[in-house]
């Protein structure tokens, strides 16, 4: 099973942007429609949530819709308020001791991920991670030194609030710290269930446990996988086997003899690293970030990409998951 994993670097959004739009576009229609057109909500009242809760973003917006052609699906799916449902199984943790790390394992359905990595200096701030939703994020960090990383929570619970990769490209535009992010988190609304662990230049941590149907918590738990505490979906517990995760790396962690590049490397390993992409949950890819040094990482079995906030080179890496090899990364 092979991918086509590609690195792009936008000053402001331009062709490379334009390139994901037409490519992802029909499917992204298909998911947002897939409820019924009145299941999702109005262009208008897509934008008056955005400047409710998230102003600063609509001058990017409106600049992405306009790109996208104007039309009403383009602008309401691009706001991101009450999508359609996600599901997805990932593990994600922080090691603290010497160079604080950030890593986590993203299990998902390969036929609806984009496979592209992005280094934006969009609204004049520069951000990279991994591209979802067109303009969204599922693991990133900014030029303040602040890295985010996302899971389910493992809840079936869908209501009202924004998609989860929208809140994190906000959080990651607007905040330089673990505390500004977790303020953030507490009154951005989420329209499911999902853990978002933050680590800033300083070697803050936290993870944020929200739901559209109850209070944020916040844990000091280094590492987590897709449930919030407690199990409280066990069939999604057992089929991802988010405890068996848990509590191997915790393991990991808090071994005296174990090393930070020893850690990073357990998330190629079972049970952390699934091969179970036939049912739609196999692990796409690692990721690393290291806020301090302002490098991240791309890891699959045998193989890495190393880039930096700053040195993002555009390209393409093809991926073959079954044999958990990569290419060299090539010019487009």
């Amino acid at each position: 099973m092979r991918v086509r994993l590609t690195t792009s670097v936008e000053d402001a959004p331009g062709l490379a942007w334009a390139a994901r739009w037409h490519a992802f576009w029909p499917g992204y229609r298909a998911w947002f429609l897939s409820e019924g057109e009145h299941a999702r909500p109005t262009a208008t009242t897509t934008v008056a949530e955005l400047r409710r809760h998230m102003p600063e973003l609509l001058p990017l917006y409106d600049d992405l819709v306009w790109r996208a052609g104007g039309s009403d699906h383009a602008a309401r799916c691009l706001g991101l308020y009450r999508p359609a449902h996600i599901l997805a199984g990932c593990s994600q943790a922080v090691w603290t001791r010497d160079e604080a790390v950030l890593v986590r394992n993203y299990d998902y359905n390969v036929s609806v991920w984009e496979q592209s990595f992005v280094s934006t200096g969009w609204l004049g701030r520069r951000v990279i991670g991994m591209s979802d939703c067109l303009w969204g994020l599922l693991d990133g960090m900014n030029d303040a030194g602040l890295a985010l990383s996302l899971a389910f929570g493992g809840r079936r619970v869908v209501g009202d609030g924004f998609g989860i990769s929208l809140i994190m490209r906000y959080v990651l535009q607007t905040c330089d710290t673990t505390a500004q992010a977790v303020a953030v988190l507490r009154r951005v609304p989420c329209h499911m269930a999902y853990n978002i662990t933050a680590l800033d230049h300083a070697g803050s941590v936290a993870t944020v446990f929200i739901g559209p149907d109850r209070a944020p918590t916040v844990s000091v738990r280094r590492v987590i996988t897709n449930h919030q505490g407690i199990v409280e979906w066990p069939e999604h517990a057992e089929a991802t086997g988010s405890v068996a995760r848990l509590r191997t790396l915790t393991n990991h962690l808090d071994r005296d003899t174990e090393t930070a590049d020893r850690f990073v490397h357990r998330f190629l390993e079972p049970p952390t690293y699934s091969r179970k992409h036939r049912q739609g949950f196999g692990t796409l890819y690692t990721a690393a970030y290291w806020p301090r040094r302002g490098t991240a990482a791309l890891l699959w079995p045998g193989r890495r990409l190393d880039m930096s906030l700053h040195s993002v080179v555009p390209g393409v890496a093809v991926v073959d998951l079954s044999e958990a090899q990569s290419a060299v990364l090539q010019s487009p």
